[in-house]
């Protein structure tokens, strides 16, 4: 029960947190940009693409890395080309419509987020201090693990990179702090 109400605690500071980052400063929209001929793009796409999923632009097909001339003439070709990552829903985004699903998906992932959080911080430390600080290594390790790869595989821009740092960063010393004051309220009272 001690590590449910922690994983609770924890997941509402990271949620409201996500909310501050996102509506308040700019942390949460670094690096994103607002296009031009939006329709003209949307409507590129729609021709180019075979359904929903992620888009690299220029790209080829992985069988064809195995054929060296194929490869540097796809290489040659598309060293000076603009380059696109792009995640493709053609049914649009339900979120412009409504962000209730979406909230409510966020609020899950903080909450087993900030639940597994509360476990290795209820296993591995004894002190207010301690336990913090495993919660800005799980945020270190997660951007370590996701948005740098990112950055560096599929040129994500550096500042969105930055800004998700900042949000995971931020957000789970916040939550983390709520939760080892949660977490050591018992071990003061024994003490």
């Amino acid at each position: 029960m001690r590590i449910a109400i922690t994983g609770l605690i924890g997941a509402i500071v990271m949620f409201i947190w996500g909310a501050v980052a996102h509506m308040a400063l700019p942390i949460g929209e670094m690096g994103i940009k607002l296009p031009a001929q939006q329709d003209a793009v949307l409507n590129a796409l729609s021709q180019s693409a075979a359904g929903e999923g992620v888009y690299m632009y220029p790209s080829m097909a992985p069988e064809k890395w195995g054929d060296e001339a194929f490869r540097n003439g796809f290489i040659a070709e598309n060293k000076d080309k603009a380059y696109a990552f792009v995640i493709y829903q053609p049914g649009g985004n339900p979120a412009i419509a409504s962000m209730g699903p979406n909230l409510g998906k966020q609020f899950v992932s903080c909450l087993l987020g900030a639940l597994l959080a509360a476990w290795v911080m209820a296993l591995a430390a004894r002190s207010f201090g301690r336990r913090v600080m495993i919660a800005g290594a799980m945020a270190l390790f997660a951007w370590f693990a996701l948005s740098v790869p990112y950055w560096n595989w599929y040129l994500f821009p550096i500042d969105f990179a930055l800004g998700a740092l900042l949000e995971q960063l931020i957000g789970w010393l916040l939550a983390g702090s709520a939760m080892a004051w949660w977490l050591g309220r018992k071990e003061r009272v024994t003490a």
